[in-house]
């Protein structure tokens, strides 16, 4: 089935729509193994299985033990950015920049390397067997085509798609050839299907950004839902007439979830393009800045929930979905929680998308300099739980530490002149400063969960950003290594992200314990250290960096956690209590894995063995390995 063909008793577009799901039974649930559930315990897919949940219940690895970890192996070529998948005691990985390769799980040998494949997806891969095992498929996306490799020996599938390749522009309502439909992150396995969102990039000719499913072993589109609706369709009236042709965006950049037992996939999205202007996309702009959720086999809209309307501030959700179970008035409900840009954790009964508590609407600041722009003139926030990341920035929370006295005088003028009255100020032509900013909050990689007890964790970013649109004719600041450039004609644009990460004062980067049984977080605290205090003497700031880390939660209470500070952290996830360090060679990113092989656990986590360069970079200040490197406890 193609499209949307959910028939609604409400045109309410700020809501969910309240439709019931009967709990379905999944089929062909063999094919997939949910990481935790059942043996092998394995990592078959990014963010550990379909769920998202990065739980794993191996308990080898225990609280009174994890100091003891030990290097077991290193595989030199794994880089830092990819998650692993581990399948069958064989580790796939990207290596070597643009090579993916299978490496022994349990002695990091590597057993065959692909040709290479230009511009591949660089956070991850999916893999797909077959209900026999015969059929053992790694799929990924590069340079804006879908491919298969055979997972046995790294060769190409000539019979999926066209001759290996699925063009992933088609189908869009656009001429292919002007438009771009590739994310860094992979989709989802479910049963035959793989499910894709897609980066359509940030510009104001973007393609829509649908949701699409292709059976993995053809190539062949199975469905497709519309994030910009087509003209009739639901939610085609909060954009302009025929938005389609010409607006992009609504994308699943990143990650998604499935539910595998109800058969629903939870899709996040970002904004609607050009992020930081609206003024030709009038309306709330369904289904940008939401999650909906969808029957998985068919693509069919069950609910949806538009956390940000007519979104100008680029407060993507692009968290995966997180699904576990709560007590809540005295009975259990399944939900599913979704982390955002702004900073909110946003908890839904997964069946029928109702929010576990009240999610207001409240009036937003209005008004501006910028002709055409027309804002919605309300934002929902949740009543409950808090925000993990902090709503305000003010010259009283600039750095005490990192700022020279000058800098923190500039900074403090500029701010002292720019509007800020919340992460909902209006972008005009001078200054706004916005606090969870466009790299706040939380990001890809960022969440995990105990599906049984209600513990959802978040890695989030306290960010301001200072912004501004520029005016046609106007120079655009020079970046390094891009010259000046004069904005000629067409809507404004930006001067750049307006990203800075560390003029806040401390904690930079935080980790949150929510206790979605009661609402409150259980705890929080700085991930990792900033890397130019630490020779001071002081700890506990949270990294300094935007570089995103990863978490995994065990089933003997702990919470792993890779960060900026080029160290993996390991928490009691009862109190937060940190219970090991390991140190790093070089910078790392992305998510670790984590997997049981011969009657050990192994934690599995990448690092850059080039160290960073440039303006600002610091060196690692430890030594460790780097690489593909293994853990586990002594034999």
């Amino acid at each position: 089935m193609l499209g949307m063909q959910s028939v609604e008793r409400s045109r309410r577009v700020r809501a969910v729509s309240g439709v019931c799901l009967a709990v379905a039974v999944a089929v062909g649930v063999s094919q997939v193994s949910v990481v935790g559930q059942g043996t092998p315990r394995e990592w078959r897919d990014y963010a550990g299985g379909p769920d998202s949940s990065r739980f794993v219940a191996a308990t080898q690895i225990t609280k009174a033990n994890v100091g003891q970890l030990q290097v077991a192996w290193t595989y030199p070529d794994g880089d830092t950015d990819f998650n692993p998948v581990v399948v069958r005691g064989t580790i796939y990985t990207r290596a070597r920049g643009n090579v993916m390769v299978a490496v022994d799980a349990a002695t990091g040998k590597e057993l065959w390397a692909s040709a290479e494949i230009k511009a591949f997806a660089i956070r991850g891969v999916n893999y797909w067997e077959s209900a026999d095992g015969k059929d053992q498929r790694l799929l990924f996306s590069t340079l804006n085509m879908l491919r298969a490799l055979d997972a046995k020996t790294g060769k190409p599938i000539p019979t999926f798609g066209k001759d290996g390749v699925v063009d992933l522009r088609e189908g869009l309502d656009r001429d292919a050839a002007t438009v771009e439909q590739q994310s860094r992150l992979p989709g989802r396995v479910f049963e035959h299907l793989l499910i894709l969102g897609s980066a359509t990039n940030r510009e104001y000719a973007s393609a829509p950004g649908d949701i699409r499913a292709y059976d993995v072993r053809t190539g062949a589109l199975v469905w497709s839902f519309r994030t910009i609706p087509r003209t009739g369709e639901f939610g085609a009236d909060t954009w302009p007439a025929n938005a389609r042709a010409t607006v992009g965006g609504a994308n699943n950049w990143a990650e998604s979830s499935v539910d595998v037992a109800r058969g629903i996939v939870y899709v996040p999205t970002g904004s609607g393009k050009y992020n930081f202007y609206g003024g030709y996309r009038h309306g709330d702009n369904l289904f940008s800045d939401s999650l909906i959720a969808l029957d998985a086999r068919t693509g069919r809209r069950l609910w949806h929930f538009q956390t940000v309307h007519h979104d100008i501030w680029d407060v993507d959700n692009n968290s995966a979905p997180q699904l576990t179970t709560v007590r809540h008035d005295g009975r259990r409900i399944d939900v599913v929680a979704q982390a955002g840009k702004t900073g909110y954790l946003y908890v839904f009964d997964r069946a029928t998308g109702a929010p576990i508590w009240p999610i207001e609407e409240r009036p937003v600041p209005q008004g501006g300099t910028v002709p055409g722009e027309k804002l919605s003139p309300t934002q929902p926030f949740p009543t409950k739980p808090e925000p993990f990341s902090r709503q305000s920035f003010t010259v009283n929370d600039l750095n005490p530490y990192i700022l020279t006295a000058e800098e923190r005088e500039q900074f403090r003028q500029r701010i002292a002149k720019a509007r800020n009255e919340g992460p909902f100020t209006p972008i005009g032509f001078e200054d706004v400063v916005h606090m969870p900013g466009n790299q706040g909050g939380s990001n890809w990689g960022s969440t995990a969960a105990h599906p049984g007890d209600g513990r959802v964790y978040v890695i989030g970013f306290n960010v301001p950003t200072i912004i501004r649109l520029l005016k046609p004719g106007e120079k655009r600041p020079a970046r390094a290594g891009a010259p000046e450039e004069i904005v000629r004609e067409g809507y404004p644009v930006t001067d750049g992200f307006g990203l800075y990460p560390t003029i806040i004062k401390p904690p930079y980067t935080t980790l949150t314990a929510y206790d979605l049984n009661t609402g409150a977080i259980a705890w929080q605290k700085g991930l990792g250290d900033d890397l130019r205090l630490l020779p001071l003497g002081i700890t506990g700031t949270g990294s300094a960096s935007t570089v995103k880390g990863g978490l995994i939660v065990t089933g003997s209470g702990l919470v792993f956690a890779t960060a900026a500070d080029r160290k993996v952290h390991a928490y009691d996830s009862s109190d937060g209590k940190e219970l090991a360090t390991f140190p790093l060679g070089g910078p790392t990113s992305g998510g670790p894995s984590m997997f049981e092989l011969g009657g050990r656990q192994y934690l599995l986590v990448t690092a850059s063995a080039t160290q960073p360069t440039g303006p600002g970079a610091v060196p690692t200040p430890h030594k460790g390995p780097t690489g593909l490197v293994a853990y586990a406890l002594p034999r």
